[in-house]
C-alpha cells in the first residue's frame, strides 16, 4: 500500500476496526475512509453495491462482524450466520467487482475444530466438527475465508486472510451476558470491587486454555500482511502462549484490584478444551507480538474504567 492509497476500513468503530485505523494513522497512511453503520449497512446488498461503485477504495480491511459469547452465540444462532454471513459475501463480492487491489478478510480461531491439534495449524481447517456453542459464527467465517480462497483461484484476486486467537484491548464489548471471557471479567472484577463482595462467580470449572492476543498487536500484524503477504491459505494471529482460565481469573482480578473469593459454577459450559493457534507461519513472515498478557489486560481495564459507555454494551 502506498501512504495515499485509498484504504475502506470495514467495522472501523469496532475493537479490531477501530485497532486498524490507529495502525494505519500511526504507520502514516492518510487516505482512510470508513462508514458507520448509519451511513452504511453492510447487510444490504444493495447499499454496498452502491458505496463500492462511488468510492472505489484500493485496499479493504474487513473486520466488520456480528461478534459476542458463548450466551450471544447460543441465544442468536440463526442471527450469527445470517448477520455475518451477508455482510462479509456482500463486501468481498463488491471489492471484485469494482477493482479492489486486496482485500484482507478478518475471522476467528473459532473456525478450528473443537478437537484439533493443538497447537492449531492453518491446515487443520475443515479435518474435523467444529464447537457447537459458536458454530454458525463459525460456519460463517469460514465461509468467508474461502470465497477469498475461490476469488484467487477463479479470477487472479489478491486476497487474503487472517486468523486471530481471542482478543481483547480498548473498545471491546464489556455486556455483563454478551461479552468474550476477557472483558467480561473485567467488568465483573471491577463491580464486585466497587460494590465490596466477598465473591465473585465464574462460569464452569476454569480448566480450559485459552490464548489472548492486545487487539493493536493485531491491527499491527494485519497492516504488515496486506504489505508483505499473498496466498490462498490464511494466516493465524496470536502470541503462541496459553493460559488456563482459573489462572486468568486470577490475573484480572490483581490488576482489577479485587481481593475476595472466586466460585466456580460447573453446571455452566466450558467451551472448547483447548485453543492455541500455531503461530510458525507468521513468525516466518517476520512478524510477533509485542505486548504481554500483564500489560494488555492493564491497558484494556484502563479503558474500561475511563470510557464508561463501554461498560454498557
Amino acid at each position: 500500500m502506498e501512504k495515499n492509497s485509498k484504504i475502506y476500513v470495514a467495522g472501523h468503530r469496532g475493537m479490531v476496526g477501530s485497532a486498524i485505523v490507529r495502525e494505519l494513522v500511526r504507520q502514516g497512511y492518510t487516505n482512510i475512509l470508513t462508514r458507520t453503520h448509519a451511513e452504511l449497512d453492510l447487510i444490504s446488498q444493495d447499499a454496498v453495491n452502491e458505496f463500492f461503485a462511488k468510492e472505489k477504495p484500493e485496499y479493504v480491511f474487513l473486520a466488520a462482524a456480528k461478534v459476542g459469547g458463548i450466551v450471544a452465540n447460543q441465544s442468536a444462532l440463526a442471527d450469527f450466520m445470517y448477520d455475518n454471513m451477508m455482510l462479509e459475501m456482500n463486501v468481498i463480492h463488491a471489492a471484485w467487482k469494482n477493482g479492489c487491489k486486496k482485500l484482507e478478510f478478518l475471522g476467528s480461531s473459532c473456525i478450528y475444530p473443537r478437537m484439533a491439534p493443538q497447537p492449531m495449524p492453518e491446515s487443520c481447517l475443515l479435518t474435523s466438527e467444529l464447537e457447537k456453542t459458536n458454530e454458525a459464527y463459525a460456519l460463517a467465517k469460514i465461509s468467508g475465508l474461502k470465497y477469498c480462497e475461490f476469488l484467487n483461484r477463479q479470477y487472479g484476486t489478491d486476497y487474503i486472510s487472517v486468523m486471530p486467537t481471542n482478543l481483547y484491548g480498548p473498545n471491546d464489548n464489556y455486556h455483563p451476558e454478551h461479552s468474550h471471557v476477557l472483558p467480561a471479567l473485567i467488568r465483573r472484577f471491577h463491580e464486585a470491587k466497587v460494590q465490596g463482595l466477598k465473591t465473585v462467580t465464574c462460569w464452569g470449572d476454569g480448566s480450559p486454555l485459552r490464548e489472548f492476543l492486545y487487539v493493536d498487536d493485531l491491527a499491527n500484524l494485519c497492516v504488515f500482511l496486506m504489505n508483505n503477504y499473498s496466498g490462498n491459505e490464511t494466516v493465524n494471529a496470536g502470541t503462541g502462549k496459553e493460559i488456563t482460565i482459573k489462572q486468568l481469573t486470577e490475573l484480572v482480578a490483581k490488576v482489577v484490584g479485587y481481593e475476595g473469593e472466586v466460585l466456580w459454577d460447573t453446571t455452566r459450559p466450558n467451551g472448547t478444551p483447548r485453543k492455541l493457534l500455531d503461530v510458525s507461519k507468521a513468525a516466518r513472515l517476520g512478524w510477533r507480538y509485542r505486548t504481554e498478557l500483564e500489560d494488555g489486560i492493564r491497558l484494556a481495564y484502563e479503558d474500561f474504567i475511563t470510557n464508561p459507555m463501554r461498560a454498557e454494551r
